[in-house]
């Protein structure tokens, strides 16, 4: 892959990123952290566009979430290698630390969240649609916004599916950390493995203000919204964002 133009402010809309670790978070899945000088802020939720120019021109483009807060020049990837793909088993197992790519962003005002936004709020993610959504905890926990109640329920097939185990393993007092399992509980656990039910949802923040997030595969975030609409969340306070 080719270098791309230097130079500190965006070329095109696109800023030069340079890996500065890798980090394994499941058997596909990783989170890349990335220095893009210049880089002017982003909000939790938001995403940018990852490109890769090949030696004889050829370019690859695809979009990743953002995982944590704006933290200077720093930027947080979580990347799942796509069966089959072009640009996330690069970026996972191939591209180089001190490697540099090209990245276009921050993007995406919808599906956002910040520590100014009060009220409940509540977060279902399937998958690694918890990516984002971990971006708006580490935002909250940040801020020391813990005045309103706050939940995460996270779906995943699997244990060693689930991604920041040990971060989740250990939520703050004022979090409502919910992690269930559709083909394989843990053992010992007090939940059989099954998809995401009414009963799942018990206890959470349910008031008409509470702010929902659904991230995570199209058919999951169908079902998952569909069921906060049976519990009297208004459509309007739902946001979701859904991928495959």
């Amino acid at each position: 892959m080719s270098a791309p133009t230097p130079g500190r402010g965006p070329s095109g809309g696109w800023w030069r990123a340079r890996l500065t670790s890798r980090e394994g978070q499941t058997t596909t899945g990783r989170t890349l952290r990335f220095d893009v000088p210049g880089w002017p802020g982003h909000r939790p939720g938001q995403h940018l566009d990852v490109r890769l120019t090949a030696d004889d021109g050829y370019q690859a483009v695809r979009s990743y979430s953002l995982a944590a807060p704006a933290a200077g020049e720093t930027v947080e990837l979580g990347v799942q290698t796509a069966p089959d793909g072009e640009v996330s088993p690069y970026l996972n197992e191939i591209l180089p630390l001190g490697a540099e790519v090209e990245v276009k962003g921050p993007l995406g005002g919808w599906f956002v969240w910040t520590p100014e936004d009060r009220g409940p709020l509540l977060l279902v993610a399937g998958g690694c649609g918890v990516v984002p959504l971990m971006a708006m905890l580490r935002a909250r926990r940040a801020a020391g916004a813990t005045g309103d109640p706050c939940a995460l329920l996270c779906s995943v097939r699997a244990p060693d599916e689930l991604w920041y185990a040990k971060e989740l393993a250990d939520p703050t007092g004022t979090e409502d950390v919910r992690l269930l399992y559709t083909r394989q509980a843990p053992p010992g656990g007090d939940r059989p493995a099954h998809r995401l039910a009414p009963d799942d949802l018990e206890g959470l923040p349910a008031s008409p203000e509470t702010r929902c997030y659904v991230c995570g595969p199209t058919g999951f975030v169908e079902h998952a919204t569909a069921l906060l609409q049976s519990r009297g969340h208004p459509p309007g306070s739902i946001r979701t964002e859904r991928f495959g």
